[in-house]
């Protein structure tokens, strides 16, 4: 902007001067941008829309609130033991199934890298592979002179250095007679799954970062960053049931935080536990919603709320067996729903004839470890796993670093070469994706891909729209702007512009930008372009983005400024955020086409919401023509890219590798016009052509009987605008 303006003013003035008015000239400049932008705000100031940014949130809610009260009321009407039973049966089924299927077991391959003898009990540090190649972090503290002594397992929470962060209650333990065994979730302690040997940290920052980046890929690709951890603590008990020290009839599983999830988890699908007690992580999801909001993606399981669960059903499925549920009354996890759930599984318990098998013990604190609730931990463990003793928690001295050092260097992706997550996801997504590639060579394809994408993406048909609400309207030069909304969604409006030109063509266009209907709508811009050759243009801001979004809700996991937590939200409900754009688009899109003189409706999209095109303009066979810039070219891609660009999110839909992709849904337009200008992979780049071809060819072979009607060309201006006009006015 400063060469432009220097160049108005190109004649000898000091530069006193033309600094002078080049700020002038700025600060005039960006005045007319404010009023301008202001002009074309549509619900802003507006009282009844007050809240539209938060809209996403709060549909995703409702959803989940709903789908809660009908649990709520089925488990309402259990009346006998025996229905209770039923009822454990179903959730075990349904755990199997939204957690997905683990591997076979195979060698652990355990090697003790360190042994540290301590006052009382020695210290065994641990390599074990719970998957070939796939490293785990560990120490085994074993008292002196163990012999069938009872274990406990314990379980991280979000700690960046993992176990070595609850040191005081692994030696507590150890000291009271158990054999206590700890390993690294993860992502946290030695197990990194971004390290930068730089900087010696992880590029993501934080475990919850670590654990929602590749998590999300996981579950593009229909896996569950749960279903690994637990199998990580699954062969965590296969390793410790060899060791000589232990009572393989005595073990139990505790954890706090992120180590209540894993501990909860691991228990409810591990039936080799005899005793589990997890601590600041059980309340139930209708609090969490109204509170904090779903938390990283170890914490989700796909659907598990559509399909009738919640977090008591992680203790319940286990009864009778014992169960201690810690917690604290100003925890983030709210104390309320630590409360219902209480009742509920005690409920379950009273049925087995075994009510005090269940209890629960809180204390006022944050979420944090008390010695209250320490010292219950202990003595659950010392009368369920019949190690009787004193329960006093004491203050335990921080052991040397070097003591609970298992790596050579301290991380496995360093010192060992180990397999991350992404590994294995993209080794699972490319045996996935060979049932699609042999689908895509048969004449069957087509018929079998639009009713997978529907499914998947939990596409809803809209209901035809009402009349809507006319806010304004700015005259200019060719053309005027009016601003509407269509405000009869059930939770949420949609605000558009309409783009109307003094001589129609009969052409109009649904232009999708995911940054905002303004972004693209200044005098000179690209939708005046569109505007100046007769096309009425409709621009919406569709939930979640511009004056729709993002809201105030970014969740534990917001990486690079996307709200991960968003998206699992709708994965938790069954529902995928282009589902729910795909079928706005579609409603508008039938909205446009009843503008007088409207004859052709045609869609553009922009980057991250090509994939709302493509979806939408699937279903909609209204949709005549089509018009990608700039779109990533499939989810595949962003499954197969260790770097892949976040902001691609909450456009992809989980469990679709090896179902459909996006060039499927743009192989199925053939043969109506598709232009596809500047395709770059899941990391938004253009640089890897062969792997962005490879999508593209499955788009081309498609269109081979019509070639003329597909487009494919870089997205450089010059190009873009006379390609445009092709796309629009060609046969």
């Amino acid at each position: 902007m400063k060469s432009k303006l220097l160049n108005l003013f190109c004649f000898r003035l000091s530069s006193q001067v033309v600094t002078a008015i080049v700020l002038t000239s700025l600060f005039c400049f960006l005045d007319a941008a404010k009023a301008q932008n202001k002009e074309l705000d549509i619900i802003k100031g507006l009282m009844s829309f007050s809240d539209a940014p938060n809209t996403l949130y709060h549909h995703l809610s409702k959803t989940a609130y709903k789908q809660l009260d009908k649990r709520a009321q089925n488990v309402a009407a259990i009346k006998s033991l025996n229905e209770w039973k039923s009822r454990q049966n179903m959730v075990r089924q349904t755990l199997a199934d939204v957690i997905g299927k683990f591997p076979e077991k195979t060698p652990l391959n355990p090697v003790i890298t360190g042994v540290r003898k301590k006052d009382g009990y020695t210290i065994e540090n641990i390599i074990f592979e719970s998957q070939p190649g796939f490293y785990v972090t560990s120490s085994l503290f074993i008292p002196a002179n163990a012999t069938n002594a009872p274990a406990v397992i314990y379980c991280s929470g979000h700690s960046e250095t993992g176990y070595r962060s609850y040191q005081n209650i692994l030696v507590n333990l150890v000291k009271k007679g158990f054999v206590v065994f700890a390993f690294d979730p993860l992502g946290q302690g030695e197990r990194l799954q971004y390290y930068n040997p730089e900087k010696k940290k992880s590029d993501l920052g934080s475990p919850t970062g670590e654990h929602s980046y590749v998590g999300a890929q996981a579950f593009i690709t229909g896996n569950t960053l749960a279903s690994t951890m637990i199998w990580d603590g699954i062969r965590a008990l296969d390793y410790l049931v060899t060791r000589p020290e232990v009572d393989t009839a005595r073990i139990g599983i505790t954890g706090r935080s992120g180590g209540g999830t894993q501990s909860s988890y691991i228990a409810a699908m591990e039936p080799r536990f005899k005793a589990v007690a997890p601590e600041n992580y059980i309340t139930n999801m209708t609090r969490i919603f109204q509170t904090i909001g779903p938390q990283d993606a170890e914490q989700n399981f796909p659907g598990s709320i559509l399909k009738g669960l919640d977090m008591a059903d992680l203790l319940a499925v286990r009864a009778p067996k014992p169960a201690l549920l810690i917690a604290t009354t100003m925890d983030m996890f709210p104390i309320k729903g630590v409360e219902e759930s209480a009742r509920e599984i005690s409920q379950i318990y009273q049925a087995y004839g075994n009510p005090g098998s269940f209890k629960m013990v809180s204390d006022d604190g944050p979420h944090a470890s008390t010695k209250k609730n320490r010292e219950a931990m202990y003595a659950f463990f010392q009368e369920t796993l019949n190690n009787p003793g004193d329960s006093t928690d004491i203050r335990i001295p921080m052991l040397d670093a070097d003591d609970l050092l298992v790596t050579r260097d301290g991380q496995i992706s360093t010192s060992l070469k180990s397999a991350t997550v992404f590994d294995l996801n993209a080794r699972n997504a490319n045996m996935r994706m060979k049932s699609l590639e042999a689908l895509r060579k048969t004449n069957s394809h087509r018929s079998q891909i639009l009713p997978r994408a529907k499914s998947l993406s939990a596409y809803e048909e809209p209901a035809p729209a009402a009349a809507p609400l006319f806010v304004g309207r700015s005259p200019r030069k060719g053309y005027g702007v009016e601003k509407y909304i269509l405000a009869d969604q059930q939770d949420y409006p949609i605000p558009y512009l309409l783009f109307k030109p003094d001589k129609p063509s009969g052409k109009g266009v649904l232009y999708l930008n995911p940054q905002g209907n303004q972004a693209d709508a200044a005098v000179g811009g690209p939708i005046e372009f569109l505007v100046n050759n007769g096309v009425t243009v409709l621009v919406p801001d569709l939930i979640g983005y511009g004056e729709m979004g993002p809201g105030i809700f970014r969740g534990d996991s917001n990486i690079n400024n996307v709200p991960y937590n968003s998206w699992f939200a709708a994965l938790l409900v069954g529902k995928s955020i282009v589902g729910i754009h795909a079928s706005d688009a579609v409603k508008l899109t039938r909205l446009l086409m009843k503008q007088d003189g409207i004859t052709e409706v045609s869609g553009l999209a922009k980057q991250e919401f090509t994939p709302v095109l493509l979806h939408a303009a699937a279903f909609e066979p209204a949709i005549s023509r089509i018009a990608l810039i700039e779109p990533y070219s499939s989810y595949r891609s962003v499954v197969k890219n260790f770097r892949y660009n976040p902001r691609f999110l909450f456009s992809a839909v989980p469990g679709s590798i090896g179902q459909y992709d996006l060039p499927d849904l743009a192989a199925s337009l053939a043969p109506r016009k598709l232009l596809i200008a500047g395709s770059t992979d899941g990391n938004a780049s253009n640089s890897n052509t062969a792997e962005i071809e490879k999508d593209l060819t499955v788009v081309r072979n498609a269109y081979r009987s019509n070639a003329a009607s597909l487009q494919v060309i870089p997205a450089e201006p010059a190009n873009l605008q006379s390609s445009l006009l092709s796309w629009l006015n060609g046969k």
